[in-house]
């Protein structure tokens, strides 16, 4: 009975060893402290003691094992939340606590069901809890296997025809099949009994090799656009907490006189530029309501100063800004204020354009069950958490016959809301952050790996206006061409072509997502009437034994 105890207390330890190993490995395959761009090749073995360990362990020391799993890949993984509130940390931790402790039992049932190519299942129910976890008012793009493989860009071209998907399926696979090969006694006879599958694999990584190095668009002759990145370096919202109204409105006016040096310094040098960016909020003072309502002559003076500055400028300049406005039908009370995260174009001075940030971060940029759970708004609202309001339209912006989208920070995390901007008509997409708060380089880093995707798969040039990093260009291939240094003020000049390619992912989405998704449902649900055939036969036949004797 010792013994037996004793086995089981080492069996879980080493479990929990393994455990502990895949949260470690599944860190350092994404930007870290220790390695600013990520160790790519990581995330290739970072998923073998995941499946090593639901196959061996019961199923429920396999929940317990996913619940750890979980929570200590995302809290290693996303330790920069903890900078912007310990709750948001906490609570992406319980999320993925959740996630795992559901999945882990799962990936140890497909070895029950299909005892031989019970990997397979694995493999399918991995995709599908990546594309899912993306969907809804939790979805959170941060981690998917795929983007681990940012900086290797012969690979990801495959991208433009998978989206992030098909990397992460060319990840994840070996792990599944590699995990099985160790439970087996002999390695080579489970080869060549599983022969077919890892070459398939291999043909496809090769395949997708040889296209990675053939496919990338040419655009020497295409027109080129020169782009005014500033990078300001400060958290736009930090006056907002001062004490009195005028500490915060002297510090939105010092924010202001940085952007405007930076924005005249890259002017001066560049007199081409086609477009000025200011990152997502640089300037908070509402502008719009400001203009029009004037409530506040303090706030006015400071919108007039730089409606002022604009106007003498003879470039258009899309700045990122709290847009408030008077809309009774969505708020009836008080003054009838929405505000909304937007990105607004000025020409000459003038509103040109506006898009209004559609995809809110969940929890620090809305929360739609105040009323359903009350408790947990009244702790985000403690917090000084600032709510917007969520825009309707996809605006594609114009000037001059270009057209360009601006999905804003969170946003183009999302493959399928630069898609749609995309096959809006978007020529080039300008993405507008604000990351300060994490006051993390990984944090950045882990971002701008995500954007890479977004240039790749739709074929589309991509350039980043950040409050403190990662201020990019980035060509239709994934390719950085020009970054400016993280933390300091900073502005970039670059230019980056006009692509119109329509990829295979514009034209048809996350349709690889959502296949992975249907096979693995479908699996596990012929897996379940196999069992319960199997679990009938088994009665029948001790029924008819009894019978017999």
């Amino acid at each position: 009975m010792k013994d037996g105890k004793h086995t089981l207390v080492t069996a879980s330890l080493v479990n929990l060893g393994l455990v502990s190993l895949a949260a470690v490995l599944f860190t350092a395959s994404f930007p870290n402290p220790l390695f600013a761009n990520g160790l790519s090749f990581a995330a290739w073995l970072a998923y073998v003691p995941v499946f090593w360990v639901t196959r061996r362990a019961g199923i429920a020391a396999c929940a317990v094992f996913g619940a750890f799993y979980g929570y200590a890949s995302y809290t290693l993984f996303n330790y920069w939340l903890t900078s912007f509130h310990p709750v948001a940390a906490i609570l992406v931790g319980s999320i993925y606590l959740v996630y795992m402790a559901l999945l882990f039992p799962l990936l140890h049932i497909a070895f029950r069901f299909f005892p031989r190519r019970g990997y397979i299942l694995q493999f399918l129910l991995w995709m599908a809890y990546e594309y899912l976890r993306t969907l809804g008012f939790l979805g959170y793009s941060y981690g998917i296997s795929g983007y681990s493989q940012w900086s290797f860009l012969p690979l990801i071209q495959i991208a433009s025809i998978t989206g992030v998907w098909g990397v992460s399926a060319l990840v994840v696979f070996p792990a599944a099949w590699l995990s099985a090969a160790l439970h087996q006694p002999s390695i080579k006879n489970f080869f060549h009994r599983e022969r077919v599958p890892i070459l398939v694999w291999f043909a496809l990584l090769a395949a997708s090799l040889v296209y990675g190095f053939a496919s990338p668009v040419n655009y020497t002759q295409a027109r080129k656009l020169r782009f005014a990145l500033v990078q300001h370096n400060t958290d736009p919202w930090n006056p907002s907490h001062l004490p009195v109204q005028s500490q915060a409105l002297a510090q939105y006016r010092n924010d202001f006189l940085v952007l405007q040096r930076l924005s005249d310094e890259a002017l001066q040098a560049h007199p081409d530029t086609d477009f000025v960016v200011w990152s997502e909020t640089a300037f908070v003072p509402r502008i719009y309501w400001h203009q029009t309502i004037r409530d506040d002559p303090a706030s006015w003076r400071l919108v007039r100063e730089l409606l002022d500055y604009l106007a003498a400028q003879n470039v258009p300049f899309l700045i990122g800004n709290n847009d408030g406005r008077k809309e009774p039908a969505v708020n009836p009370s008080g003054d009838n204020r929405v505000s909304y995260n937007a990105a607004i174009l000025f020409d000459k001075g003038e509103i040109a354009e506006v898009y209004r940030k559609m995809h809110l971060v969940p929890f620090t940029e809305y929360f739609p069950y105040k009323k359903q759970f009350p408790a947990v708004y009244a702790v985000l609202k403690n917090a000084n958490t600032y709510f917007w309001e969520a825009g309707k339209e996809r605006t594609i912006f114009q000037h001059e016959g270009i057209r360009f989208a601006s999905p804003i920070c969170f946003e183009d995390t999302f493959g399928y809301i630069s898609r749609d901007f995309v096959r809006n008509g978007a020529e080039v997409i300008v993405n507008l952050s604000n990351d300060v708060w994490a006051k993390s380089l990984p944090a950045q880093m882990q971002h701008l790996g995500m954007a890479v995707f977004r240039t790749v798969e739709n074929r589309r040039s991509m350039v980043r206006s950040t409050s403190s990093g990662q201020t990019a260009a980035i060509d239709p291939n994934g390719r950085i061409l020009a970054m400016a240094e993280p933390f300091t003020e900073a502005w970039l000049s670059a230019e980056v072509p006009l692509v119109n390619t329509l990829t295979l992912y514009t034209r048809y989405g996350d349709y690889l997502g959502v296949f992975f998704t249907a096979a693995a449902f479908a699996l596990l649900l012929y897996g379940i009437v196999l069992y319960i055939l199997e679990i009938v036969q088994r009665r029948t036949r001790l029924t008819n034994c009894k019978h017999i004797n």
